[in-house]
């Protein structure tokens, strides 16, 4: 096949492929034939059907199979050969039907030409760094969700907002009495956490509450949406509680309440997993680091967004083949119209133009992602979500096996890819940008983040 291309302008091309009948003939008998092999044909047995009765009934869709294939193929390695960056996908210029009767044809592509950029990045761009402030408040809060979460569960004389509530549970009925129906539900041994009621009114019926005492409360309006949780806690088949709208009548007989850990070595060792930690000062500063660290990835996130905007507005003044992409969206999805093609590529134009200004930094710094980038990104992932469920303290091993086995998803591990890319790029665009870094209060960095 011979392929050239006639470019228009620097954005603007068209690819055109001349074929012979010696570029395609070959492969269409090969799977003229394979289809011989493989394929019931009435009157013969598979793989004793003679070629020209196979290229009678099938040559016609074969060959043309057979051109479409090849020809883009062609078109996609002349791409690759000459080094040529494209946008979209290449498009056929005119979709008519091929005359599957002659023996060399022409095709045309029209494609859209990547910008050639010269982006130097260095000191004269600033960009801002606003580093979220750990204040008392945010300590306290921590200590006491930490407290909570190493604190043991122990019989209480009144129920607080954390308590476990224990005792009978009866259904009333319309008059809010006891229904002693055959059909009546009836928990002897019930057991409620009010806290984790979806209603805060059917919570605060239970504040203040003791052993002994009895609470008229509405089960389903506490469980919300969730029908099994309700059905759980009334002890019934889930389709008992469907339509359930009755109040329920609690005897209590058991409160256990949460006793909060309380600050000692052993608390302290408990938290960090770290034997150095034996004094409330360094309880404070290990606790503060701790914050600071969670708080880390919301400042990394508003510089990402900043010098993506900065380097934008400096080096975004180039042309794209506008048209040529807003024909590619619209053959990409034949339902939309142009004018809704142009709406999604004006859209879409501040990505595409990142994109490749982002390509040609990574380029320029030589970014690349390899196989341990990829797991010491996804063994990062995978502490964090240990440390959701409480399990900060797990070790390198284990974290590296679960990251082992989230990479063997593809499509996890491609945006792993695209995740570990993107932060070796963003950690290199620190180092060249002039980053302007000042401590703000979270309610700074809030409306600053609301102000974008």
């Amino acid at each position: 096949m011979q392929v050239t291309l006639e470019k228009n302008n620097d954005l603007d091309a068209i690819i055109k492929v001349q074929v012979v009948e010696a570029d395609y003939a070959e492969k269409v008998d090969k799977d003229l034939r394979e289809l011989g092999r493989t394929r019931q044909i009435p009157g013969f047995r598979k793989g004793h059907v003679s070629i020209e009765h196979l290229r009678r009934l099938f040559g016609r869709d074969v060959k043309a199979h057979v051109l479409n294939d090849e020809v883009f193929k062609a078109v996609l390695d002349y791409l690759r050969d000459n080094k040529i960056d494209i946008l979209g996908e290449p498009l056929p210029k005119a979709v008519e039907e091929i005359n599957l009767t002659q023996k060399d044809y022409t095709f045309e592509y029209e494609v859209g030409i990547a910008p050639k950029l010269d982006i130097e990045v260095n000191k004269e761009i600033k960009v801002p760094y606003d580093i979220i402030e750990v204040d008392s408040k945010m300590l306290e809060e921590q200590d006491r969700a930490l407290r909570a979460r190493f604190g043991s569960q122990e019989p209480g004389e009144e129920a607080d907002a954390t308590a476990l509530v224990k005792g009978a549970i009866m259904q009333l009925d319309a008059d809010g009495n006891v229904m002693t129906s055959e059909d009546a539900i009836q928990v002897v041994a019930g057991i409620v956490s009010p806290q984790h009621f979806a209603s805060k009114e059917e919570a605060d019926k239970f504040l203040g509450k003791k052993v002994g005492d009895k609470v008229v409360f509405n089960p389903a309006k506490a469980e919300g949406d969730n029908k099994v949780a309700l059905a759980s806690m009334l002890n019934v088949d889930k389709e008992k509680v469907e339509g359930l709208t009755s109040d329920f009548e609690m005897a209590i007989s058991e409160i256990i309440v949460l006793k909060p850990a309380e600050h000692n070595e052993e608390f302290f060792k408990a938290v960090f997993n770290q034997d150095d930690i034996k004094t409330e000062e360094q309880y404070n500063d290990a606790l503060k680091a701790l914050i600071a660290r969670e708080l880390a990835p919301n400042s990394d996130y508003k510089f990402n967004h900043d010098v993506q905007k900065a380097l934008i507005e400096k080096f975004g003044n180039f042309e794209l083949p506008g048209e040529f992409l807003k024909k590619w969206l619209q053959a990409r999805n034949s339902e939309i119209t142009a004018e809704d093609a142009a709406k999604e590529y004006d859209t879409m134009l501040p990505s595409i133009k990142w994109e490749l200004i982002k390509g040609e930094i990574a380029r320029k710094q030589d970014i690349k992602v390899d196989n341990d980038d990829l797991l010491n990104f996804a063994k990062g992932v995978a502490a964090r979500q240990f440390a959701q469920y409480g399990m900060m303290n797990m070790s390198d091993d284990v974290i590296a096996d679960y990251a082992k086995r989230m990479l063997e998803d593809q499509k996890f591990a491609r945006q792993i890819h695209e995740q570990a890319s993107d932060m070796k790029l963003f950690n290199a665009l620190r180092a060249l940008v002039d980053v302007e870094e000042k401590t703000v209060t979270l309610d700074e960095f809030k409306k600053l983040v609301g102000a974008e």
